[in-house]
């Protein structure tokens, strides 16, 4: 194999055959391809695309890397759910515990924050004592035992998408359908579910803003789940603000914690139960969408989900007490200055790619792939779009690690959330659903 070849001809718009894509990608695993060539690589794949054969030889490479979790002891249909990535997007803390009460099995393999957005792993390490690195053994037993267990990549599994998963993150290749696509279809081939949910996010917060490109890459995971014998259905969903009101780690876990207690409501809650409902009707529950959506808003309501996020907690030698009192038991910034409104009025736009950076910028993100971050700091939002801030109230609350952090963040907070002296209308949450056949 000669690489910069490969380079060249990828960097050409050529295609590249299955081998060829198997041998860079293992090479990489095996460190006899350097950082500076896939980087390479990964641009050229950025500006000239891949077609569907070479993505699904890419993600067959990246699965090949390592192990792939045989769930065959855990009965019934074996479920798993992944969300493109956005801003102030908690739906997999209150998800998967949501569908684990009603008793569909739920196995997640999750990844870190990627640019400005979020990543599951980094919220649940602000959890004292949790445990987001489990072997496959642990995670198939657990999955048998609770019904639910989520563990971040592994040398184990697709080490290869570990590998390219932070590299993308540091050299601007993030936002390609190719690269998303194999990437989040080898962790759910790894991962060993039966069946997967996609939550593709569509707006400025969003790897890809454009619907068009978002529609695109559901579809290219419909038809790649396709090719590799799994039931895939994809939800187009807005990131044109932030789904949640909490964004940055631990204030996250708070957001999702509040939820499953009852506490709050909103997008993040509607569109849980939403991917929920289609999780819970792929299960093979016999229930229409409405009677699946009723039963999930029940296990909410009478607190069964939140005693499964209690168990999982536990499970993963995390403190369960964080499902009581969060705010008491989690990470808290150094200093918080609460924003207030100069003029009242409602809420026309918030822009969340701005928001997120600014997270990012705190602390709660990465620059470099070997950078730590920060799981206290962030910034709550006092609304979404639609909702009405009065005079003097507070249009977000900032947690950071210094005063002068808090300064920059409070005139990019003011920046980024526009008011409106007249009623402005809310946006659906959700915007389409795709499935094979659809």
């Amino acid at each position: 194999m000669h690489v910069p070849d490969l380079i060249r001809r990828k960097r050409d718009g050529e295609e590249l055959a299955d081998e060829e894509i198997e041998e860079l990608v293992q090479g990489y695993v095996r460190g006899v391809v350097p950082d500076y060539q896939m980087a390479a690589f990964l641009m050229a794949v950025y500006f000239q695309g891949m077609n569907e054969r070479e993505t699904a030889a890419l993600t067959r490479a990246m699965v090949r890397s390592g192990g792939v979790v045989d769930l065959s002891s855990v009965p019934g249909v074996k479920l798993d759910k992944h969300s493109t990535g956005g801003v102030a997007d908690t739906t997999t803390l209150v998800l998967l515990p949501l569908v684990a009460s009603a008793g569909v099995a739920v196995a997640k393999m999750s990844g870190r924050g990627l640019g400005y957005t979020g990543g599951t792993i980094d919220k649940l390490e602000s959890v004292p004592g949790f445990r987001t690195h489990l072997s496959a053994v642990e995670f198939v037993a657990q999955v048998r035992r609770i019904g639910l267990a989520l563990t971040a990549q592994s040398r184990e599994l697709t080490p290869a998408d570990q590998q390219l998963y932070a590299l993308r993150d540091v050299t601007a290749t993030v936002e390609s359908p190719a690269l998303i696509a194999s990437s989040v279809m080898s962790k759910k081939i790894a991962g060993g579910a039966d069946k997967i949910v996609l939550d593709v996010k569509v707006g400025r917060g969003a790897l890809l803003p454009d619907e068009r490109g978002a529609r695109d890459l559901a579809e290219r995971m419909v038809r790649l789940g396709e090719r590799m014998g799994r039931e895939v259905t994809a939800f187009l969903t807005d990131m044109d603000q932030p789904l949640g009101l909490a964004i940055g780690n631990a204030l996250e876990v708070i957001e999702a914690v509040e939820v499953l207690q009852g506490k709050a409501w909103g997008e993040l809650r509607e569109l849980s139960v939403a991917i929920g409902a289609e999780m819970v009707r792929m299960a093979g529950v016999e229930v229409d969408a409405a009677e699946a959506l009723r039963l999930l808003e029940a296990k909410l309501d009478r607190g069964e989900a939140l005693d499964m996020f209690r168990r999982w907690i536990e499970a993963q030698g995390g403190d369960g007490r964080v499902a009581e009192d969060p705010r008491r038991f989690l990470p808290k910034a150094a200093h918080v200055r609460v924003v207030t409104a100069a003029a009242g009025g409602y809420i026309q736009d918030i822009d969340p790619k701005r928001l997120g950076r600014l997270v990012q910028s705190l602390g709660a993100g990465r620059r470099r792939k070997e950078d730590v971050v920060d799981l206290s700091v962030g910034v709550v939002l006092g609304g979404k779009v639609g909702d009405r801030i009065p005079d003097g109230e507070p249009l977000a609350v900032i947690h950071a690690r210094s005063l002068q952090d808090l300064d920059l963040a409070e005139r990019e907070v003011r920046s980024a959330i526009i008011l409106s002296r007249d009623p402005v209308p809310r946006r659906p949450v959700i915007l389409d659903r795709i499935s094979h056949g659809s």
